[in-house]
C-alpha cells in the first residue's frame, strides 16, 4: 500500500502544528472499516483543532476532521463489503483517533453509518455533524412532548452551520423557526431556508425578571451564556430548550422559575458521543422526511486539504458563513 495525503495535527517537543503530511495506512488508527475518503466538512471543533485553539485532540498525532464520507476499500467486519458507501461523524474521529481529512480513514465498525438512501456522500458531509446535531436536538425534543402547537421555535446562532441546517429542518418537520442573529444583512438568507422571523440579537433586550411572556415553543441554543439565560424566562409552558452550543460562554444566570411554575426543559445535546441506534434514527431521517431543501445553498464553500488553514483562520475570526465541504482526492 503506497502512501496518501492527510492534514495531520502534532503537539510534541517543536510545539503544536498541523499541516498536510504524506503518510501509510499502516500509520492510521485501529478498525475494523478501511475507506477511501470523498468528502469531510469543517466545524468549528475542527478549527480549533487545526490551529490548537482549543485542546480537542486527547492523543497525537491525529488527522484532523470529525467527519468523513467515502467508499469501503476492506473490512473485517462483515457487515461492510467493498464499495459501500458509508459515513461517520464524532465518535472520536480527531479526538482519540484519526479523523476525515485524509485521502483515507480506518474506522470503528460501532460507528460507521451505512450511507441511507435519499443521501449522497456529498450531501451526507454538507450536513455533517452540523445537521447530525440539529436534528437530534429536534429528536430529543419531540421524545419530550415537543409540538409546533406549543409555538415557534427560537434558534440562535442562525447564521452558522448548525443554526442555517437547524432552520431548514425544523421548518421541514412543521414547526414555526424564529432566527436569532447578530447578522442582520444575512436575514433574506434565513428567511429563504424556512424562518418565519429573523431577530437581530443586538436589540433583543431581555427584561431580567425570573419570568416574562411566553414568546417562544422552544429554542435550539447555539449560544450557551447570556443568551441561554434570557431565553428561558420566554419559553412556553412544556416547552424545550435544547442547547449544544458555547459561542456566548459556558456559563449563565438563571432561576429556577421556568422549570418549577412552566415545566421548561433544558436537554443537553452530545453529538459526539451519540449511542449507536440514536444514529441509524438521525440518519434515516435526515435522509427522508427531515431532509433539508436548501442543502446546496447553505454549503457556500468547498475546500481541499492545503485550503484548510485559512478556512480554520476565517472560521475562528468569525468571517465565515453557512458550511464548508472539504473535498478529499487522491487514491492509493
Amino acid at each position: 500500500m503506497t502512501s496518501f495525503r492527510a492534514f495531520r495535527i502534532r503537539h510534541d517537543d517543536a510545539g503544536y502544528r498541523a499541516g498536510v503530511e504524506t503518510m501509510d495506512a499502516a500509520a492510521l488508527s485501529p478498525g475494523e472499516v478501511l475507506v477511501k475518503v470523498a468528502y469531510s466538512s469543517v466545524n468549528y471543533k475542527d478549527a480549533l483543532a487545526g490551529t490548537g485553539k482549543g485542546r480537542i485532540l486527547r492523543t497525537y498525532p491525529l488527522n484532523g476532521g470529525i467527519d468523513v464520507a467515502g467508499h469501503v476499500v476492506a473490512s473485517t467486519d462483515p457487515t461492510f463489503r467493498e464499495g459501500d458507501a458509508v459515513l461517520c461523524t464524532g465518535s472520536g474521529l480527531s479526538e482519540t483517533r484519526d479523523g476525515g481529512y485524509g485521502e483515507y480513514a480506518r474506522l470503528d465498525a460501532r460507528w460507521t453509518i451505512p450511507l441511507p438512501p435519499g443521501l449522497s456522500l456529498r450531501e451526507s458531509m454538507i450536513l455533517g455533524t452540523a445537521g447530525f446535531t440539529a436534528a437530534l436536538a429536534l429528536l430529543h425534543m419531540q421524545d419530550n412532548r415537543q409540538t409546533p402547537a406549543l409555538g415557534p421555535i427560537a434558534v440562535t446562532g442562525a447564521s452558522g452551520g448548525v443554526g442555517q441546517l437547524a432552520i431548514d429542518i425544523f421548518s421541514r418537520a412543521g414547526y414555526e423557526v424564529h432566527a436569532i442573529s447578530g447578522k442582520a444583512d444575512h436575514f433574506d438568507f434565513l428567511r429563504s431556508l424556512g424562518a418565519t422571523d429573523c431577530i437581530d440579537r443586538h436589540q433583543l433586550a431581555f427584561s431580567g425578571k425570573p419570568m416574562d411572556s411566553a414568546r417562544f415553543g422552544g429554542a435550539l441554543d447555539n449560544v450557551g451564556g447570556g443568551m441561554l439565560g434570557g431565553l428561558l424566562p420566554l419559553i412556553a409552558p412544556y416547552g424545550n430548550v435544547a442547547i449544544c452550543g458555547n459561542a456566548g460562554g459556558i456559563a449563565f444566570d438563571s432561576t429556577v422559575m421556568p422549570f418549577i411554575i412552566r415545566g421548561v426543559s433544558l436537554l443537553g445535546i452530545a453529538s459526539a458521543g451519540t449511542a449507536r441506534e440514536l444514529r441509524d434514527r438521525v440518519w434515516q431521517l435526515l435522509a427522508g422526511d427531515w431532509k433539508p431543501r436548501q442543502l446546496e445553498r447553505i454549503v457556500t464553500r468547498e475546500a481541499g486539504l492545503d485550503e484548510l488553514p485559512g478556512v480554520f483562520a476565517r472560521m475562528l475570526a468569525g468571517d465565515s458563513f453557512g458550511r464548508t465541504l472539504v473535498r478529499i482526492e487522491g487514491t492509493l
